[in-house]
Formats: structure tokens, sequence, C-alpha cells
């Protein structure tokens, strides 16, 4: 942990997602940290359907943002960890599966002092051509990527997505 990262027991309410990053690379041993948080995540029936490929290339990590929606700032993280998943060997938790190891991926880089953001690819062709950019051959196939680095200043304005969260009250009930 770094002098900036929160206690273990905040770590779960305090992450958000980081879309802006500065130029300071990510060290080996913290990238090493988040593949290992990644690697030790719990799958279904422990089929552990993923495999990580990591892209640092500026050309290769502005292909992908190019790929999703939402996926732009995957261009301006120094590092990216794609989620290569073969859906048919994780049967269907395998997109379940991924979220799980990007969850885990993201929390160790937050306790860790990095941010980090999901981006999602579609529609289908843009899957293939992500998986192309990663050099992931079938079954694997490459719908999420997340980017990772230490937070930047937020541009001035306001942001489109809403912020805080929904009280309890309006979430849970109980039968």
């Amino acid at each position: 942990m770094t002098s900036s990262s929160p206690a273990p027991e905040e770590a779960l309410v305090t992450m958000r997602a980081t879309r802006w990053f500065t130029d300071r690379p990510v060290s080996d041993d913290a990238l090493y940290r988040v593949l290992e948080a990644g690697r030790w995540t719990g799958s279904a029936r422990n089929r552990q359907p993923w495999r990580f490929v990591v892209v640092r290339g500026t050309d290769a990590r502005r292909r992908l943002a190019s790929l999703g929606a939402y996926a732009g700032h995957l261009a301006g993280a120094p590092v990216v960890v794609a989620l290569a998943v073969d859906e048919a060997a994780g049967g269907l938790d395998a997109q379940f599966d991924a979220g799980r190891v990007a969850q885990n991926m993201m929390l160790a880089a937050h306790v860790q002092g990095l941010g980090s953001c999901p981006a999602t690819f579609f529609p289908e062709s843009a899957v293939d051509q992500a998986g192309q950019v990663c050099a992931v051959r079938t079954p694997w196939r490459v719908r999420t990527a997340l980017s990772i680095g230490h937070p930047g200043a937020v541009p001035a304005g306001k942001s489109a997505i809403p912020t805080g969260r929904r009280p309890l009250a309006e979430l849970v009930t109980e039968v």
C-alpha cells in the first residue's frame, strides 16, 4: 500500500472510476500485484476462464479506445489490461467471472493508489477487433479492458455521470 491508499476496510466504498491519468508509468511491481489479484479471483467451478493481455503501446491503446462508446480513457492510461475470456470453457458464468476478476484488479490498483476504469467493447465486430489488437485467437474473446494509472487532474466542467449512491432503503427489500 502507498501512503495515499485507503485502509482495507475503506477500499470497497472509496474506489471510483478514474478516466484521467498522469504520464507517470505504472511500476512493474504494482502491475504484478494487480495481475496477481486477478489470478486469485474466484470463479465458478474454479474454471478460471480468463487470460490477461497487458497493453502498453500507444497505438494499441488508441485502437482499443476507439472500439467502445465509453472506452476513450484507454488511450490516456499508461497501461491497459485486456481480459480475454473463453466463454465456452467458462460456461454461462464466464462473463460473470470476468466481472469478478475486473473488480478484483480494480481494487488491487486502488489500494496501491492507482486509478482504473473498465471499458466494454461492442458491438460484436468491436469484440473481434479488440481480440486482433490483443493478438488473441479463438476461443478467447476480449469484451472488457481496464485502464490503469496514476490519477490525473479531471478536466474542468460538469460531468454527465451522476455521483453518489442510492440509499439502502431504496435498494433492499426483504421477503
